[in-house]
C-alpha cells in the first residue's frame, strides 16, 4: 500500500528544524566541554532522530548523512575517535549541508551529492584506526577479541560470552525496552565465505530485523557493514517483542546467510556495575550503580504540554479580527457618551472588560520566546571567532523573554550586525589583550529583558572601545561637521556619526565589515520597528549597544492629539508627559523656542509647522506640550489641544503611502473618522 507522506512534510521541516537547532547549540556545548558525555548522548539521539525522520519521508541523501554522521557520533561515545575542533568542524559542515537540505526540500529542489563529507567522516575513523575494529575494540576494553563463534569442532555452535560494552545511551534504550517488556537478544550472524556482496546481505538482515524491532549494538560498527569491512561474521544486539526462534528464521531464510545465534540476555538494570571501561554485560552483576553516576545522567525530566502546531496566518487573521473588535468597542463608548444611555453603558463596559481579555490571550498567543533569534548566534560568534583568530566567550541571558512574533522576525538581522561589529571592532587579539593586561579570551554578552511595555535587547562586549578621535576625524574628513563644531559635541552626539550611511572607521575592508553598511541599516530597522538603538562606550573597556522595542506592533496605546483640525495619535512609548505652559514662558535660544520645565531647558517644536499646517489666528495665553523622548532626549512638541489616551489599532497605510518620514501608520477612531499615528523619532 503506498502511502502519501507528502501530508507530513510541513511537520517532518518544523521538527528537523527544532533537531538541528538543537544539535547546533549541544555541539558548542561539547566543544567547551569535550567530556560531557550526556551532552554527546543528546547529539546522538537527535541524529538518530533525524535519520529515522528522514528515513520515513524518503529522502534518501539526509538519511544517508545523518546514518554516517551517527556512526561517527557512536565512535566519539566509545571513546574510539577524540573529542577535537577538527572533529567538531567536520560535524558543523554536515549541520550546514542538513540545513540546505531542508530549505532544497522546503523549495522542491533537487537532491544533494553529500559524498564529499562521507568520505571525510569515514577518513576520521580510517586515520583514526589503521587496525581491525574488532582488535580496537578489544584494546579499548583491555580484553581479548571477540570469540570467533563459528570455530570448527563437533558441528556445533560454542556459546560465547556476550562481547558488548554498553554505554550509557545503551543502558537508556534497555531500560526503555524493560519498561515496555521487550525482550533483548543477542545475535550473531556469519555469511558465506564466497559471498560477494556482503553488504547487501548485511543490509537484508538489518531490514529483517528492524521490521518490528531496533539494533542497538553491532560489532563490527554500522559504517563497516554498510561498506563490507568485515570478514565473515558479525554480531549485535536487538530490541523486540518477538521469540527467539522467530529471529532464527527471518535470519536463515536470507540467502548466503550460514549460521546465526540468537540468544536472550537477562537484565537486570537495577543491578548493573558501573566500571572503568563502562557497564558490563558480559559475567553476572551485583552491585548497583553509584548514585553520583545514574545511568540515566543528563536526561531531562520535562513537563509535557498540550500543544497545537497553527498556522501564523490563522493568528495574524485572528489578531485583524480582535483589533475590528477593539475598534468598534471604541465607536460604541462614543455612542454611549453621546447618547447618556445607562443601560448601553452597562453593556458597553461588560464588553469591554471581555475585549481586553480576548485581546490579552491573542497577544499572549502571538509572543513569541526571543531564544528562537538568539539560538543562531552561538554558532555564528563560534566560526567568526575562529576566522578572525579571535578567542570569545558568548553568554545569552534572559532568552525567555516574548516579543510579538512580527517584531522577532524583523530584529535578527540588526543583532547579527552588532555581534559581526562586536567581534570585529571591539574583541582585541589574544595578544593585544594580554598586552593589555586583559584575559586573552573575550566577553560578548547578549542579553533580553522587559521593562513596562518594551523589551531591552543589549550587545556587551569587552573589547577595546569606541575611538572618539577617530569618529571625530572621520566625520570632519567626510564634512559632516566642521572641526570648530565637532569640538563642541558631547560623547552621545558623537557616537550618532556612526548611524550615518556609509559612515565606517575601519582602517581595511574585510569580508566581516568596513564598507560602511551595517549601523545605518540596524538604525534604520529598529525605527522601523517603533524602537530605538543607543550606544555606550568606554576606551579600553568595551561597548554597550542598547535597543528598545515595543512588545507588539499591532495593538498599542495612544495619546490624541488636535493638531489644525485633525486628530493625531501619538503612542505612549514615546511620550514622558504632557503639560501646559504660558506664552510668557517661550524663550528663545539661538533661534530655537524653549521653556524651562522643573529646572531642565526644553526645546519646543511646533506641530503645525512640522505638519504642514497652517499656523494659527488664536490669541490663547495657554499652550499644549506633550513631552517626547527621542533617544536619550526630550522634546516639547506643541500641539492645539490634548483628547486623551486611547487603545488604538495600528492600520498600514499601504504600499503608496509606506515610509513616509514622520508618519507609523493610521487608526481607526471611535467616531469613525481616520487618525494618522505619528513617529516622533522620524517626525522631528
Amino acid at each position: 500500500m503506498n502511502v502519501d507522506m507528502s501530508q507530513y512534510l510541513d511537520v517532518f521541516l518544523e521538527e528537523s528544524k527544532e533537531h538541528l537547532t538543537n544539535l547546533n547549540e549541544k555541539l558548542l556545548e561539547l566543544e567547551r566541554n569535550t567530556d560531557n558525555l550526556s551532552c554527546l548522548n543528546e547529539i546522538f539521539r537527535s541524529a538518530h532522530t533525524l535519520k529515522g525522520m528522514s528515513s520515513t519521508m524518503g529522502f534518501d541523501d539526509m538519511a544517508d548523512l545523518t546514518h554516517h554522521m551517527e556512526d561517527m557520533l557512536s565512535d566519539m561515545k566509545e571513546g574510539m575517535i577524540r573529542v577535537d575542533s577538527s572533529v567538531i568542524d567536520v560535524l558543523f559542515s554536515c549541520l550546514d549541508r542538513l540545513q540546505l537540505m531542508l530549505t532544497n526540500i522546503q523549495n522542491g529542489q533537487p537532491k544533494i551529492d553529500n559524498s564529499d563529507l562521507v568520505t571525510i567522516l569515514g577518513q576520521f575513523k580510517q586515520g583514526t584506526y589503521p587496525e581491525s575494529l574488532e582488535n580496537k575494540d578489544a584494546a579499548m576494553a583491555g580484553a581479548s577479541p571477540a570469540p570467533d563463534l563459528f570455530a570448527p569442532g563437533n558441528g556445533l555452535i560454542r556459546e560465547p560470552d556476550i562481547p558488548f560494552e554498553l554505554n550509557e545511551y545503551d543502558l537508556t534504550v534497555l531500560k526503555e525496552a524493560k519498561a515496555r517488556d521487550l525482550k533483548v537478544y543477542y545475535v550473531a550472524v556469519k555469511v558465506r565465505p564466497d559471498c560477494l556482496m556482503k553488504s547487501v546481505r548485511v543490509f537484508m538482515v538489518f531490514k529483517a530485523l528492524e521490521a518490528d524491532g531496533e539494533i542497538i549494538k553491532t560489532i563490527p560498527s554500522a559504517q563497516d557493514l554498510d561498506e563490507g569491512r568485515f570478514e565473515e561474521e558479525f554480531h549485535l544486539i536487538l530490541v523486540n517483542h518477538l521469540e527467539a526462534e522467530i529471529i532464527r528464521q527471518r535470519i536463515d531464510s536470507i540467502s548466503e546467510v550460514e549460521a546465526a545465534v540468537v540468544r536472550p540476555i537477562p537484565i537486570d538494570i537495577d543491578s548493573v556495575e558501573e566500571t572503568a571501561q563502562g557497564p558490563q554485560l558480559d559475567k553476572p552483576l551485583n552491585q548497583k550503580l553509584p548514585t553520583n553516576a545514574p545511568a540515566d545522567e543528563g536526561i531531562k525530566t520535562h513537563k509535557v504540554k498540550q500543544t497545537v502546531r497553527v498556522d501564523i496566518e490563522k493568528l495574524d487573521n485572528l489578531m485583524n479580527l480582535v483589533g475590528e473588535l477593539v475598534i468598534n468597542k471604541g465607536r460604541l463608548e462614543q455612542i454611549g457618551l453621546n447618547q447618556h444611555h445607562t443601560d448601553l453603558n452597562d453593556v458597553i463596559e461588560q464588553m469591554e472588560r471581555i475585549t481586553n481579555d480576548l485581546q490579552n490571550v491573542v497577544m499572549k498567543v502571538r509572543m513569541v520566546p526571543i531564544e528562537q533569534v538568539f539560538n543562531r548566534f552561538p554558532r555564528m560568534v563560534r566560526d567568526l571567532a575562529k576566522e578572525l583568530g579571535k578567542e570569545v566567550d558568548f553568554i545569552i541571558e534572559g532568552k525567555d523573554t516574548e516579543l510579538d512574533r512580527t517584531v522577532i522576525d524583523e530584529i535578527g538581522d540588526p543583532l547579527v550586525h552588532l555581534l559581526r561589529n562586536a567581534l570585529d571592532h571591539g574583541i582585541e587579539y589574544p595578544q593585544v589583550r594580554s598586552r593589555r593586561g586583559k584575559p586573552t579570551t573575550g566577553l560578548v554578552r547578549l542579553t533580553a529583558r522587559h521593562e513596562g511595555n518594551n523589551v531591552f535587547i543589549e550587545v556587551t562586549d569587552d573589547g577595546m572601545g569606541l575611538d572618539l578621535e577617530a569618529i571625530r576625524a572621520k566625520a570632519v574628513e567626510k564634512g559632516l561637521v566642521s572641526p570648530q563644531e565637532v569640538a563642541a559635541l558631547n560623547e552621545g552626539q558623537i557616537y550618532d556619526f556612526l548611524f550615518r550611511p556609509g559612515f565606517s572607521t575601519a582602517q581595511n575592508i574585510t569580508d566581516v565589515s568596513g564598507r560602511g553598511v551595517g549601523l545605518d541599516v540596524v538604525k534604520s530597522k529598529i525605527e522601523s520597528l517603533n524602537g530605538e538603538i543607543f550606544v555606550d562606550s568606554k576606551p579600553g573597556e568595551g561597548t554597550i549597544f542598547k535597543i528598545r522595542l515595543p512588545l507588539t506592533l499591532a495593538i498599542i496605546q495612544a495619546l490624541l492629539v488636535k493638531v489644525g483640525g485633525e486628530t493625531y495619535a501619538l503612542p505612549l512609548s514615546s511620550v514622558d508627559e504632557t503639560t501646559m505652559i504660558s506664552k510668557s514662558e517661550l524663550k528663545m535660544v539661538q533661534s530655537q523656542e524653549v521653556v524651562v520645565l522643573r529646572g531642565k531647558v526644553l526645546p519646543l517644536v511646533r506641530a503645525r509647522r512640522l505638519l504642514g499646517t497652517p499656523e494659527s489666528e488664536e490669541s490663547n495665553d495657554v499652550i499644549y506640550v506633550v513631552v517626547a523622548r527621542k533617544g536619550e532626549k526630550q522634546l516639547g512638541i506643541v500641539v492645539d489641544s490634548l483628547l486623551g489616551q486611547q487603545e488604538i489599532v495600528i492600520k498600514s497605510l499601504g504600499k503608496l503611502l509606506a515610509g513616509i518620514p514622520g508618519v507609523a501608520g493610521a487608526t481607526i477612531l471611535g467616531d469613525g473618522g481616520v487618525s494618522l499615528i505619528l513617529d516622533v523619532g522620524t517626525l522631528v
